[in-house]
């Protein structure tokens, strides 16, 4: 029977949404039983390892210094929070009259521009370049979109809108990590002009180019199988089940600690505070966010974009043990770019950025000196 002042059919519709949001916060919730039953041994060591002294516990993650602070309103309304370190001016007559381009950094999937914590703090300290970091849209401090789904063609749509508003003139270098690249490449499909003139240097971190749809994440074949399953489902749950799922998130905090160690590090020795903080932005990211992203990350395809890069020096930067990108993916970019080398991270994961900062900022550097030169 219908309800007063309802059409059936929406009613129906509401039906099944609930009915689906039960399914879904039910499988959610036999996988997190399961799985913590498995690591149930390994709490008390989780939890000792986040109270540990270690080298990162009073880092100042999310806490660093900017000179400028603004919003950039998208063409869907999304309001995209940025923030702007100015370089440091060369004192005295002999100051090099190189032109320095502004470093725009671009974070991946569930993270936030504090994905960039090392290289940020490493290029404030040094004073070259003008920086520049911003949240992707529903990440962060940036809104959120209102009805239907992300596509990376709004994605490469708002970092045009970035950059015109935040550094109108001058060469640009761009790093992308993980969607942070693959936003990159749908701005080049877009705006190709860009690449090679304004655009004058590329870094990619932990990306891919396409086939995301085929990688199992380290998973045995069985789950791996399922979780493909699922996430069709998940994409259409809509914003009442997304709740159920984020509650399930929340209290299963020693897994997602877990998960975010396994599949977001190449070392089991990863620092807690680190895999603590990485943990945080994830949490972060709502699900109904996450829901709205999975078909265009799922769909990528950004082998024809990186046909404009071919007069951009680009460089490849990956960990050998990344299992959400995986080496493979950098190595088929930077096999069909003629200006563009590869370094391998030993040893690291999805966040080699974050998990061994000073090899990804050892690279960074000497890519920004060939840039200038």
């Amino acid at each position: 029977m219908s309800q007063p002042g309802l059409p059936a059919s929406d009613v129906g519709s509401k039906t099944a949404r609930r009915r689906r949001a039960g399914v879904i916060g039910a499988v959610v919730g036999v996988a997190v039983a399961g799985v913590t039953a498995g690591v149930a041994a390994q709490r008390l060591i989780i939890r000792r390892a986040r109270m540990s002294d270690t080298d990162l516990a009073s880092e100042p993650f999310g806490r660093l210094p900017f000179d400028e602070s603004m919003t950039v309103r998208t063409d869907e309304g999304v309001d995209i929070y940025c923030e702007i370190v100015e370089p440091t001016p060369e004192p005295g007559p002999d100051a090099t009259e190189t032109i320095r381009p502004t470093v725009v950094f671009v974070h991946g999937f569930c993270l936030d521009m504090g994905t960039f914590h090392f290289q940020r703090r490493e290029l404030t300290h040094s004073g070259q370049c003008r920086l520049v970091f911003y949240d992707q849209p529903g990440h962060g401090r940036s809104s959120k979109i209102h009805e239907g789904e992300y596509s990376l063609d709004m994605l490469g749509r708002t970092l045009k809108r970035v950059l015109d508003e935040t550094v109108p003139t001058g060469p640009i270098v761009l790093i992308g990590h993980s969607m942070g690249g693959m936003t990159i490449m749908a701005l080049a499909e877009e705006h190709p002009e860009l690449f090679g003139s304004r655009i004058t240097g590329i870094v990619f971190i932990s990306t891919s180019a396409g086939h995301l749809d085929e990688v199992n994440f380290g998973m045995p074949a069985v789950l791996a199988r399922f979780s493909r399953q699922l996430i069709p489902l998940i994409s259409s749950t809509g914003r009442t089940g997304a709740g159920v799922i984020d509650a399930a998130r929340r209290a299963s905090s020693d897994l997602a600690w877990l998960l975010t160690r396994r599949y977001g590090f190449g070392s089991k020795r990863a620092n807690p505070a680190l895999v603590s903080y990485v943990e945080r932005m994830n949490g972060r990211t709502s699900t109904d966010v996450v829901a709205r992203y999975v078909r265009a990350l799922t769909a990528h395809a950004g082998y024809p974009a990186l046909e404009a890069l071919a007069n951009t020096r680009v460089l490849a930067v990956c960990g050998d043990k990344d299992q959400l990108t995986p080496l493979s993916h950098s190595e088929e970019i930077v096999a069909v770019l003629p200006k563009a080398r590869l370094v391998v991270v030993p040893e690291a994961g999805h966040v080699a950025l974050m998990e061994y900062p000073d090899l990804v900022n050892d690279a960074i550097f000497a890519f920004l000196d060939e840039v200038m030169d």
